[in-house]
């Protein structure tokens, strides 16, 4: 397996618990927490350049640390006299789900593109449980990598995001325990006519950062307009299907030459609009339900806590 996890500087990885080493401040230079304070990290550096880590604490306020302003829990506890060190959460290891997306996912990969993974992880109960509560996602920026915690992906795969029904049916799968086959086996119960909403509503955000770009700067981002135009395609054949059609490769030429600013921006519009229509009479014939089955994902999360509770007591 390649080496995406080992990015992390100082072996400070997401789930470490972290000291500040200096005070923590709000709005208007507001005192959060003084000097001292324990927080759990969430996000950790994209480079060399961007140094930065996000820090969440159990209050639930974030901040940006560079690494110099933080200690690691665990060695700032082992430096005090008769004070037992206690560990941290390396939360790759709880990962249950990893999959590629992106350009590489959808068939739109050319020799410059990254390579960028999605996936799920399961809080293990002891931080479930604690103070700091499990972090809702967590990030290593520079393996270009997120992954939500089981909870906030069924709630997201409910709402017909986009991003994570993409994930569900990703044809790049690179692990998967038996909960996760269990999870993908009844994918298709988070398929709803709500996808017309989510699906519609970003591609309809992308369309006006498009025409504000025009307005403000006489230009088009094509990166932008070719995703606003992938989204409508995988949306409405989605609705017929009823699956997540993520490699939309016989579309790639023309969706590449978009990308590449080849197509002037009336004929691209164009395009655009026969894909609304397209996507609206797709809704109109589609056989999905007009809700997902919510039923489903909560007695899959039940299981998983369970499982992870019991093991926490073994």
């Amino acid at each position: 397996m390649a080496d995406f996890m080992t990015h992390q500087p100082n072996n400070v990885f997401a789930g470490t618990q972290v000291v500040s080493l200096v005070e923590v401040r709000g709005t208007n230079n507001s005192l959060v927490h003084p000097r001292g304070a324990v927080g759990m990290v969430t996000r950790t550096p994209s480079s060399e350049v961007e140094k930065h880590f996000l820090v969440r604490f159990p209050d639930g306020f974030e901040a940006s640390f560079t690494r110099d302003q933080l200690d690691v829990l665990k060695h700032f506890k082992d430096r005090l006299p008769g004070s037992d060190a206690t560990p941290g959460f390396e939360l790759e290891q709880y990962i249950i789900y990893r999959c590629v997306v992106g350009s590489r996912a959808y068939g739109l990969d050319t020799d410059e593109s990254d390579t960028d993974r999605r996936g799920i992880y399961l809080a293990p109960a002891d931080l479930q449980w604690s103070l700091f509560g499990a972090p809702e996602q967590f990030e290593d920026n520079a393996a270009q990598s997120c992954y939500w915690e089981l909870q906030k992906f069924l709630t997201m795969a409910l709402k017909a995001n986009p991003n994570i029904l993409e994930c569900l049916y990703s044809p790049m799968v690179e692990k998967k325990t038996p909960l996760a086959t269990e999870l993908l086996a009844m994918r298709d119960r988070f398929l709803s006519q709500m996808i017309f909403q989510t699906f519609n509503g970003y591609a309809m955000s992308q369309f006006k950062k498009i025409e504000q770009d025009i307005r403000n700067h006489g230009e088009v981002r094509w990166k932008h307009a070719m995703h606003l135009l992938r989204l409508l395609l995988t949306g409405a054949e989605t609705l017929r299907e009823a699956s997540v059609p993520v490699r939309i490769e016989a579309h790639r030429d023309r969706l590449l030459a978009v990308k590449r600013g080849e197509f002037p921006w009336a004929e691209v519009d164009a395009w655009r609009k026969d894909l609304h229509r397209d996507f609206e009479a797709a809704l109109a014939t589609t056989r999905l339900p007009e809700r997902p089955d919510y039923d489903v994902a909560n007695l899959i999360l039940i299981k998983a806590r369970r499982c992870m509770a019991q093991t926490s007591h073994d």
